[in-house]
């Protein structure tokens, strides 16, 4: 077919039609800016009108409510066939799990004054657990990790929170494994799942620390079942994306050559996704290590309890001395983990001649193994961890020397950061939301959901909202929520520094990365108390030591933003002319724009899950209501209704930066 070309007209080439009157589109600033003129107009206006404000001992009718219900509960516990056939039955079997492995490890059993395997065969297991599913180097790493442990004088310790840790892993992944392939493969179930798994990561875990006890009595299980609702999310979601992200065409072919569906999950879906899997496997594990300190406010054994007794007394030494073994404990499973999840692809590409010696030299490991659990389970000197624990002695006097220091030399310039951020960004933004009638803050909020998010983060947005008016706690919830931002943004200054340092260079990313793993999984409590001789009990403790915690996240995912930016745009930037600030605010950053919207919804999530802990050094608010709840049976119902309303604030604030994520991706 001919298709015949005029020439256009020139003028009508040249100039374009002018755009309609009022058909500019508005940018998303201006937006934004109009709604913060919009707000702070009518707070002056309306200034102490229609706040919600409730004061710390006052109830509403749903805590009163809540109140009563956690009574009958409790009333009627030893006669309620629930109780009796089920919440008892479910206590007895996590029980008898943890006290099995307890035996086995770390306590005398069986009339013998040391548990079954002693010190050398759990070291021996270790090692070799650690070069079968990994490599020489990680059973290196884990060898020289749990003998450390012993040359703290934690040992026994250790080992018990080993086993409660071993014990809850295995239960979380009993039921987040089959549920994760389930929402894998529905859409439907994956969409029932998430808020579920949503509540289950915000809720702070204070919260129903006092429920379990309440079902479950203190101890082991209440433990285990705390660190199991808290552990077990990351590997459904990992699990359910692993399953999704297996190519449709893989599948497609399975089904052609007449696979039923079993066959190709079992044949197909698991073993492509089994390196991603061990990925969610290792993030429980992480999780789990997370919840020892907390856990231990419930009678939990182990390095927790070494934790919270040493804080007690303000004993920082101790406390670090314990902290540090937690930390070495989350290294050695966290390399096991990784090294088993690429250990079957590092074997493939592999040219070494040794890896065909490997079976041979596995079955010798397996024996040599024997020979020391035998060793460990007959001889005392085997058995019992030999020394008195001195090089932990010297860490402690060592963290508690450093502790005086720096409040002999370092207060006078953290008091006046604490007062330069307080006074000048805290109270101003608190006086905002605190002051401003809830329905003008809740109207502010949906609108900068739907800017941020479109509407439909904009209808959650309204939902959380009125479920926030409804807990009841909304002044202590804005009281929060001011701490939450003020420290999200410092999280993401120090974020975005660091994070594109690190990206731009290996060599500081791998000098950084060990600081930021610590502090992820350095339990809280043991820098509590030198920042509060640092900063005295106040909220900007709480927003430091949110920033401890939430910083590392932000770091690592915005450096992996920046090395995502292609080497020969970067390439071109600089042959260009563009200097070192230029490729930095003009090239990398722009590009990494859905790696920084996750950032800050990381960020977020993670200084809100240290909300409680803020509570316990000043920080008020929602976070006290929470800590005084579980330890004031008056105020129970108050404190359960503040956890709910941070689950609000983070599934708010979740659902918009995900979706501005997508938009920025878009």
């Amino acid at each position: 077919m001919t298709v015949a070309i005029e020439k256009p007209d020139t003028a009508e080439a040249v100039e374009p039609a002018a755009p309609a009157k009022g058909a500019r589109k508005v940018s998303r600033p201006m937006m934004i800016g109009a709604i913060l003129v919009v707000w702070l107009v009518l707070f002056v206006i309306l200034r102490g009108k229609q706040t919600l404000s409730l004061a710390a001992a006052d109830l509403t009718d749903l805590h009163r409510r809540i109140n009563d219900f956690n009574d009958s509960i409790g009333a009627n516990r030893n006669s309620n066939p629930l109780f009796l056939y089920f919440f008892n039955e479910i206590r007895l079997v996590i029980d008898n799990l943890v006290t099995f492995i307890q035996h086995l490890i770390s306590q005398p059993s069986g009339g013998r004054p040391v548990p079954q395997v002693g010190w050398l065969g759990v070291v021996g297991i270790a090692g070799y657990v650690s070069w079968a599913v990994g490599n020489w180097r990680v059973a290196l790493l884990a060898v020289a990790g749990f003998t450390f442990f012993g040359l703290q004088g934690l040992w026994q310790e250790s080992m018990d929170t080993l086993a409660l840790t071993l014990s809850a892993v295995f239960v979380a992944l009993l039921f987040a494994i089959p549920l994760g392939v389930w929402a894998g493969l529905s859409d439907r179930f994956n969409r029932i799942m998430t808020p579920f798994l949503d509540f289950m990561q915000t809720m702070p875990t204070f919260v129903y620390l006092a429920p379990l006890t309440l079902f479950f009595l203190i101890g082991g299980a209440s433990a285990t079942i705390a660190t199991v609702i808290y552990a077990a999310p990351p590997t459904i979601r990992i699990t359910a994306h692993a399953i999704r992200n297996v190519s449709k065409t893989t599948v497609e072919a399975a089904d052609s050559l007449g696979a039923t569906r079993r066959q190709s999950l079992l044949k197909v879906l698991l073993p492509m996704s089994k390196r991603t899997v061990v990925m969610g496997v290792n993030q429980t594990i992480m999780a789990a290590l997370a919840m020892v300190t907390i856990a231990a406010l419930i009678n939990a054994p182990g390095l927790g309890a070494n934790v919270i007794q040493a804080l007690q007394s303000l004993d920082v030494g101790t406390a670090f001395n314990a902290g540090l073994a937690i930390v070495v404990m989350a290294i050695v499973l966290d390399r096991v983990t990784t090294a088993a999840s690429a250990r079957e692809e590092n074997a493939r590409r592999s040219k070494n001649t040794f890896v065909k010696w490997r079976r041979p030299l596995l079955g010798a490991g397996a024996v040599v193994t024997a020979v020391l659990i035998y060793l460990s389970h007959t001889y005392l000197w085997a058995a019992d961890f030999p020394g008195d624990g001195t090089i932990g002695s010297h860490i402690a006097s060592a963290a508690d020397t450093a502790t005086n220091w720096a409040q002999d030399n370092l207060s006078g310039l953290t008091n006046t950061i604490r007062d330069i951020i307080t006074n000048g960004l805290l109270n101003p933004f608190q006086t905002l939301l605190t002051d401003s009638p809830w329905w003008l803050v809740g109207a502010v909020l949906v609108a900068l959901g739907v800017v941020f998010g479109g509407w439909k983060a904009g209808v959650t947005t309204a939902v959380c909202v009125g479920l926030l008016v409804g807990t009841g706690v909304w002044s202590d919830g804005m009281t929060t929520l001011a701490s939450t931002l003020v420290a999200t943004v410092l999280v993401m200054v120090l974020g975005i520094v660091f994070g594109v340092w690190m990206g731009r260079s290996m060599l500081v990313d791998r000098l950084i990365r060990p600081t930021l793993d610590a502090a992820q999984v350095m339990p809280p409590f043991v820098y509590l108390v030198p920042f509060l001789a640092l900063f005295g009990a106040t909220r900007f403790t709480a927003i430091v030591a949110a920033i401890v915690y939430g910083a590392p996240v932000t770091m690592k995912i915005i450096a992996d933003g920046i090395r995502a930016v292609p080497e020969t745009t970067v390439e071109a930037a600089t042959s260009a002319g563009c200097n070192t600030w230029q490729i930095i605010t003009k090239v990398q950053l722009p590009m990494s724009r859905s790696a920084l919207t996750l950032a800050t919804n990381q960020g977020l999530i993670y200084v809100l899950s240290m909300v409680v802990v803020g509570g316990l050094v000043g920080a008020g608010a929602l976070g006290y209501d929470v800590v005084a709840g579980f330890s004031q049976g008056q105020l129970y119902g108050k404190g359960l209704a503040a956890g709910l309303a941070i689950v609000l604030l983070g599934v708010m604030f979740d659902r918009i930066t995900q979706a501005a994520a997508r938009r920025a991706s878009a």
